[in-house]
């Protein structure tokens, strides 16, 4: 997984949140409704009275379906709303008082009706309705149902408590999983990076010992041979030997980043350039513009091979007589331009394995590559990387 793995935010549970809305509440909430019709049905109670029970339960039932779930599902608390319920519930329970377990579906759409600290005063306002209506209408039966009031009352605020705990707690596995899942995908990624920087410097030292090595004894053995390089033949085979010498060390040097280990990157593009000119005798410069800053290590790898590469080609091909480098440090990105003088090529008849392999890596980080080449004015390289 890349670096910038998202995580999802997860808001945490306050005192004044709402419950959020269970997929199975409609469901729910329809049953206890019907039973509740059918309990009010088959009770002792007037008819006109049932009518109206009935009637104040089907209130609840519309404004739930036209206006409740819509505000639940948006998180959107509703005290009007909440107010209009608990005045049609206790409308129903002072006609019939049967409608009481409407209690069953009504605590529940409370807590999604409105945060823990109204909802906790609403479920003490459901449950008084019956004991109110109980003093008023049936005072024989005020002393039990405020018993079993008081008992529902304290059920329902600790039914609220719990569903916020488990709500939270379920959000917080929710949040470790995903920073579990985000760290093994920085350890596998790292693990990646590690496993190809521990290749690359086997295969530099693997160069470096062999390919190297043999050509700087190749070298050594002909000028032994002979020192002032008469023979056309041994000039020509020295002068081979340190062209291919100078790739293996450019492959190396590709393989291993360590001249950025010892300073920032213009110091170390300044390095290869001044190399450059001091082994092909060219004429050339390195000019640094906008504020310099230190960039990501593999945006830095990427500038500084681009620049060995152009110049190594520079050496081998173009013919140059002056050659200038610009690093230009922008506000959302870095630009590496190397100019020559030289013949020029066919940017698309003489794409290698160097130009090739550049645009490879800027690829890597995001960045481009850009060549321009003609015999009149030369060649310019130019890499731009994301900053």
């Amino acid at each position: 997984m890349p670096d910038d793995v998202p995580v999802e935010p997860v808001r945490p549970v306050k005192s004044d949140d709402q419950v959020p809305y269970p997929a199975f509440w409609d469901l729910y909430t329809a049953v206890i409704a019907v039973a509740v019709v059918v309990v009010i049905a088959v009770g002792e109670s007037p008819w006109p009275a049932k009518l109206g029970a009935a009637g104040a339960i089907a209130a609840m039932a519309v404004l739930h379906a036209v206006f409740g779930r819509r505000l639940v599902r948006a998180d959107r608390p509703s005290g009007r709303l909440l107010a209009a319920q608990l005045v049609l519930f206790a409308t129903a329970v002072t006609l019939v008082p049967e409608s009481n377990w409407l209690l069953f579906g009504l605590i529940p759409l409370i807590f999604q009706l409105a945060g823990l600290r109204t909802a906790m005063v609403g479920v003490v306002l459901a449950n008084t309705a019956l004991p109110v209506s109980d003093l008023i209408l049936r005072p024989e039966a005020f002393g039990p149902d405020l018993v079993i009031a008081t008992i529902s009352a304290a059920a329902g605020i600790w039914l609220g408590f719990w569903i916020i705990r488990v709500i939270e707690q379920s959000q917080e596995r929710h949040r470790l999983n995903q920073e579990l899942e985000a760290s093994r995908a920085e350890v596998a990624r790292l693990s990646r990076e590690a496993g190809v920087t521990a290749e690359r410097s086997r295969l530099a030292a693997e160069i470096h010992d062999t390919l190297a090595q043999g050509f700087t004894s190749i070298i050594t053995l002909l000028q032994a041979a002979d020192p002032e390089l008469k023979d056309e033949k041994i000039a020509l085979a020295v002068r081979t030997a340190r062209e291919n010498l100078a790739e293996s060390r450019s492959l190396v040097a590709a393989l291993s980043p360590s001249p950025l280990a010892s300073g920032s990157l213009p110091s170390a593009v300044r390095r290869q350039v001044d190399r450059f000119a001091e082994e092909s005798g060219v004429r050339a410069g390195l000019r640094v513009t906008g504020d310099e800053r230190e960039l990501p290590t593999a945006a830095e790898v990427v500038l500084l091979r681009a620049a060995q590469e152009a110049l190594t080609n520079v050496r081998r091909h173009a013919s140059a007589r002056e050659a200038a480098v610009l690093l230009a440090y922008g506000p959302g990105s870095v630009r590496l331009v190397v100019r020559d003088d030289g013949c020029g090529f066919e940017p698309g008849a003489a794409d290698g394995y160097g130009l090739s392999g550049m645009r490879a890596r800027a690829k890597q980080v995001s960045g481009a590559v850009t060549v321009r080449s003609d015999p009149d004015t030369g060649t310019t390289v130019e890499v731009e990387v994301p900053a």
